[in-house]
């Protein structure tokens, strides 16, 4: 049996579930998420815990996903998820402009990011954007289509990476040696 799947997933008093068939409605103080569920598996609420349950042996390899996205969901509306970025370069900035994010990447020209709706990005020093929201899989994806814009460079570093990321640097080409 999942080991992930038998642990019950904790309900703060903030946040409302509402069970159906094929799919669970979390709703807390950062928002609400719909969290669709596979064949076979469905949440019990027992005291002030959710439960997944599988019907058969075949739904095993789902149990723990659909356990995951439902304590995801439920973390989300409560405490949300957050994504840090650096912008390393010279000149390379990036500013809120109402519902879009302005970057300057070195290219001939700005780039425009729209902002989707359900997430916030918070810019402090203009090198340093914060992506954060209730749902985890929509704040990585818009902090990966960002990085995306200027990806680092493996030769200067320079481009948009997440907080923390390790890069390998390659050395660049040296002088040219002529023999003559």
């Amino acid at each position: 049996m999942s080991r992930i799947g038998r642990k019950p997933i904790p309900l703060p008093a903030t946040v409302k579930v509402h069970l159906r068939g094929d799919a669970v409605d979390v709703q807390g103080p950062k928002g609400k998420l719909t969290v669709p569920l596979p064949g076979g598996i469905t949440v019990e609420q027992k005291d002030k815990a959710l439960h997944a349950v599988r019907q058969s042996e075949e739904q095993r390899a789902l149990h723990g996903l659909a356990r995951a996205l439902v304590a995801n969901a439920v973390h989300g509306v409560t405490e949300g998820f957050k994504k840090n970025l650096d912008i390393v370069g010279v000149g390379y900035r990036a500013e809120v402009k109402g519902k879009s994010v302005v970057f300057s990447l070195g290219y001939s020209h700005p780039i425009e990011f729209a902002i989707p709706e359900g997430i916030q990005i918070a810019i402090e020093k203009q090198t340093r954007l914060t992506v954060s929201g209730a749902n985890k899989a929509q704040v990585g994806q818009v902090a990966a289509n960002i990085r995306g814009l200027r990806p680092p460079d493996p030769y200067k570093q320079k481009g948009i990476r997440i907080t923390g990321e390790r890069l390998k640097k390659k050395a660049g080409k040296t002088g040219a040696k002529t023999t003559a």
